[in-house]
């Protein structure tokens, strides 16, 4: 069993909208280490006191391993959307030290801000203010208005860092019709910095992938997804339609199927399937098709449960990792999908748990020691259950390390670069004492450090 952990409050979370904000599976990193300090983000109001609404994006950081959270707040940017794909993620390119926020996305022009260079490389030579980064920008650094169109409907942001550049994917279209798309940060001679548009990586023909991940071990970057379908519907065309946007709108999880592999050994440019054979140079200007030869993964059909972006993580072997849920042969189970690094794909249910139908996403993250450990939540009841299975066992085992109540429902996020560097395992999560969060108004987003 786990140690139990230490715990450290951010602050407030917004209880009071029906949307949760702070913790969702596609948040890939909202909390995240580098250079010896850790970095969080976290929508909350200004204080206990304070009217609830708007909501304003607070970015947090400590000096490892326990140091006290400095929080800054954004106030000239009020969030006032209740939807839980508006959520911020965080980047930290290497090469500059610079701090890249992405947030209150879905299906909106591109909403951006990011650090002068060097805050992540010497953080205590730049005391923690707002005034460390820009305003809010509607464009990203070094692109001009030929990209407008491109940045014009943008959901799920994510950043990677990659050798001494950082990564920045985003999908275009709604749900069901859309594509995903990569640029990449990085810095420049004299000072300079900016983004370069790699391209349309993953193309949707009538439908859009939802990727697990996309996670960089050593040079190689590798993504999983799953596609979903379109279904047509009264008004799709309608530039003012808003049908999409819902929670679960026309086009549902129902709609998902198959899951897919790609990776790259140029830094995204060029894909290629898992027997190596090239699929997509996006030099060229192709992209990953849905007809594309040797992704899938595995088969499965619509309608079997099968969830969007849940998780992936990638071992030091290469090994790759993915959490999701699905009903094939029988009943509906979280399932553990891992592709070996000689490139055999297994899947085993989870013990311990049930992943239901739509319920709430987990997380996967590997440890310094490569051990893998799987955070899941309950989709009702306040309760984070921790698995590991280990490198010895093939991770073909699934051993019961940690479950405790006080945790609503909410999608754990990992810091994945403290646990490969520290193996200190950080959990970004709600936490309350009160078994009926109704009864509670006061839910804390917090962090959870699991000593491994």
């Amino acid at each position: 069993m786990l140690t139990e952990p230490s715990a450290s409050v951010l602050g407030l979370d917004p209880t009071h909208r029906n949307c949760v904000l702070n913790g969702n599976a596609f948040q890939q990193d909202a909390i995240q280490s580098f250079n010896g300090w850790q970095y969080a983000s976290f929508y909350s109001y200004l204080s206990a006191e304070a009217a609830h609404e708007p909501l304003y994006i607070h970015l947090s950081r400590r000096k490892l391993p326990d140091g006290e959270w400095e929080t800054l707040v954004f106030e000239d940017y009020p969030q006032t959307t209740d939807d839980g794909h508006n959520t911020v993620q965080i980047g930290i390119c290497p090469g500059d030290g610079t701090i890249h926020l992405s947030y209150d996305h879905h299906c909106d022009r591109i909403r951006y801000r990011h650090s002068q260079p060097g805050v992540a490389h010497s953080p205590e030579s730049f005391p923690w203010s707002a005034s460390l980064f820009t305003p809010h920008l509607s464009r990203l650094p070094g692109l001009g208005a030929e990209h407008d169109d491109l940045l014009s409907y943008v959901t799920y942001p994510r950043f990677v860092p990659l050798d001494h550049t950082l990564l920045f994917s985003f999908r275009t279209g709604k749900a069901g019709l859309g594509d995903d798309h990569l640029a990449a940060y990085e810095p420049r001679r004299g000072g300079a910095y900016g983004y370069t548009v790699l391209g349309t990586n993953l193309q949707g023909v009538e439908n859009n992938a939802y990727i697990h991940g996309l996670d960089a071990r050593g040079s190689r970057l590798h993504t999983t997804w799953v596609y979903r379908e379109f279904v047509w519907y009264a008004g799709w065309d309608d530039l003012q339609d808003t049908k999409h946007k819902q929670q679960r709108g026309p086009n549902s999880a129902e709609n998902n199927r198959d899951i897919c592999y790609a990776y790259s050994d140029d830094g995204g440019v060029s894909w290629r399937n898992g027997a190596g054979q090239l699929v997509a140079d996006l030099a060229k200007g192709e992209s990953v098709r849905p007809d594309a030869p040797g992704i899938v993964a595995f088969e499965i059909p619509k309608g079997s449960g099968l969830s969007n972006q849940e998780a992936q993580a990638v071992d030091h072997e290469g090994g790759v990792h993915v959490l999701n849920r699905d009903a094939v042969g029988g009943a509906q189970r979280w399932k553990h999908y891992y592709r070996s690094p000689k490139g055999i794909w297994t899947q085993r249910a989870l013990p311990h748990v049930q992943g239901v139908k739509g319920g709430k996403r987990g997380r996967l993250a590997v440890s310094k020691d490569d051990d893998l450990y799987l955070v899941l939540p309950d989709n009702t009841a306040p309760v984070l259950t921790i698995l590991k299975a280990t490198k010895a066992s093939g991770y073909a085992e699934y051993e019961l390390v940690w479950r405790e109540t006080g945790f609503p429902p909410t999608e754990p996020l990992v810091d994945t670069t403290r646990l490969d560097h520290d193996n200190v395992l950080s959990v970004f999560t709600r936490s309350s004492n009160a078994a009926d969060i109704e009864s509670n108004p006061h839910v804390n987003v917090v962090v959870l450090d699991f000593k491994l």
